[in-house]
């Protein structure tokens, strides 16, 4: 699973890191406008509980009261009914209880019709359930309990658009205090994400990433068979033109020069599908991917190939969510080549993105072992030992791993993974300033790496929420690199932050139409629906979330 130095915690973890609401990160923080004005609620709460009559006031009130009465009597024997299982029964008693309800009742009339629709939801008649919810719902636009009913019943019957914005609804009014509301919006954004980049990979059209991205992934390898191979000067074929085509950063034509050579059944034909595969795989076409390393896998090719193929499958399984058939790669990889430091060096990033920490240090460890000046690996160790000692609350290992870190700067100061993992280290220690200098350093060995002014961007957020010094800063990186995703997922997730909902919906299309992976973007448009359900919401009852 190769690095690409874009980021050093989960891209899922970004939303928490900015300080949203866990489930749904929604941008709470900034609202400038209450949910309810307190003179309207008491005006509204008056008429909830006062009977106005233009005619004959005093017999009107009689009857109006003689009315509620009948009403708030049939409810309570529908309650009795509902309570004891008799949906059919309690039904009827909120029919009547309905058609006996003074029409200036609207608060009362809305109980009514909400306690049908959970005999309903008993009797799992969904559309009846949406029904009465939204009857409910026009007679008090903010009743939470319609809400979250109404969302259940539209998750159940497949309308997770609405779903979403019933929950989203409900999070609000109850200001994301109440976690079982909190559990359901996380679901249903999971789901509506799912649906969605199913939907959006089934059209989307492969975009090549930046050249910076594609030099750092190769970079992750250091027993790269196809970079070691040097070949002759009078040697010719598709193979000879994709190997220059690698060399030069000559990125889009080498697809093409590969199928030459597989065309022409050439000498370098497995090579070719290892390195088709490869840019199949930067390119987010993972079928194609998969048949060209599983021909690799199956040929007589040299053993290097073969592992390599095997590790990048092994990759291609866990962007696929399919830890089983990834963790058989990578024993099949052992056993041809257990020597190979990239085997442990992956498969140790697979166990630390799963936080299986004791089996992500041995294999970082085993991996440093036969190959101590690979810089990655030994700096991912570090980040691995620190992250166990972390989870296990052990002092002495995370000065220890404080130390291996200072060490490995000192070893390998043209490493800017070095300094991305020690200044994220920093970060989590809160040593913003230190942090930010180890970014400065990462930049000055790699200039042209725009992933930094993004973690510059945050550490500014974490350390003192500056908005629009982090805004700055991460727009400087896609200036820099105009396919850095993590840039415009970060900067969606902070306009959300910031109340520019509009503008998170655009950043997060642009981050989506990046992504390689159905996992990636299941997150991203986990993102955009969760701003797109409270832009609606914001815009039916007027709320404003900009920061002031």
């Amino acid at each position: 699973m190769a690095s690409t130095g874009s980021t050093p915690f989960p891209k899922w973890q970004l939303a928490i890191l900015l300080g949203a609401p866990l489930a749904i990160g929604l941008g709470y923080l900034y609202l400038r406008n209450r949910l309810e004005d307190p003179e309207k609620k008491k005006v509204a709460d008056l008429k909830a509980k006062t009977t106005i009559s233009l005619d004959n006031e005093e017999n009107n009130s009689k009857t109006t009261e003689n009315a509620l009465d009948r009403a708030m009597k049939l409810k309570g024997a529908g309650n009795r009914a509902f309570h004891a299982g008799e949906y059919d029964k309690a039904i009827s008693l909120y029919n009547e209880a309905i058609e006996a309800c003074p029409p200036d009742r609207p608060v009362d009339m809305a109980t009514f019709y909400q306690n049908r629709s959970a005999c309903y939801e008993k009797r799992e008649m969904w559309e009846q359930v949406k029904e009465d919810c939204t009857f409910a719902l026009k007679l008090n636009e903010k009743y939470v309990k319609a809400f979250l009913r109404r969302s259940r019943a539209a998750e159940k019957s497949g309308d997770l658009v609405l779903a979403l914005e019933d929950v989203t609804s409900a999070c609000i009014l109850e200001r994301f205090q109440v976690q079982s509301s909190l559990v359901n919006a996380d679901r249903i954004l999971k789901a509506l994400g799912r649906q969605h980049a199913r939907e959006a990979l089934a059209r989307r059209c492969p975009v090549m990433p930046s050249k910076h991205f594609i030099k750092t992934y190769f970079s992750a390898f250091s027993e790269d068979p196809i970079g070691k191979i040097q070949l002759d000067d009078n040697v010719t074929g598709g193979f000879s033109k994709a190997k220059k085509a690698l060399d030069t950063q000559d990125y889009e034509s080498i697809v093409d020069a590969c199928t030459e050579e597989l065309n022409a059944n050439g000498n370098y034909r497995n090579e070719a599908l290892l390195l088709r595969a490869t840019f199949y795989l930067l390119l987010g076409r993972h079928d194609e991917a998969q048949a060209d390393l599983g021909k690799v896998i199956e040929s007589d090719a040299p053993v290097k190939v073969k592992v390599n193929a095997l590790i990048k499958r092994a990759s291609l399984y866990t962007q696929l969510e399919n830890t089983e058939r990834c963790l058989e790669d990578f024993a099949k990889a052992a056993k041809l080549d257990p020597n190979n430091s990239d085997i442990y060096h992956h498969r140790g990033q697979v166990y630390l993105l799963l936080e299986r920490m004791d089996e992500a240090t041995a294999e970082f460890a085993k991996a440093v072992d036969l190959n101590p000046d690979f810089s990655i690996a030994y700096i991912q160790k570090c980040y691995a030992d620190y992250k166990h000692a972390q989870i296990n609350k052990n002092v002495g290992a995370l000065a220890q791993a404080r130390a291996d870190f200072e060490r490995a700067l000192e070893r390998f100061p043209r490493c800017a993974e070095a300094y991305i993992l020690y200044a994220q280290v920093l970060s989590d220690q809160q040593e913003w300033g230190r942090a930010e200098a180890l970014f400065d350093s990462a930049l000055a060995v790699d200039p042209n790496n725009a992933t930094l002014y993004v973690h510059k961007g945050l550490v500014q957020l974490q350390k003192s929420t500056d908005f629009d010094k982090a805004v700055k800063l991460i727009n400087k990186a896609i200036e820099m690199d105009d396919k850095c995703d993590f840039a415009y997922e970060t900067l969606g997730t902070i306009e959300v932050q910031r109340g520019n909902l509009r503008r998170s919906l655009e950043l997060f299309e642009k981050a989506i139409a990046l992504a390689k992976t159905e996992l990636e973007m299941t997150h991203l448009f986990s993102l955009k629906d969760a701003a797109a359900a409270q832009l609606k919401v914001s815009e039916r009852w007027g709320l404003d979330w900009t920061v002031s």
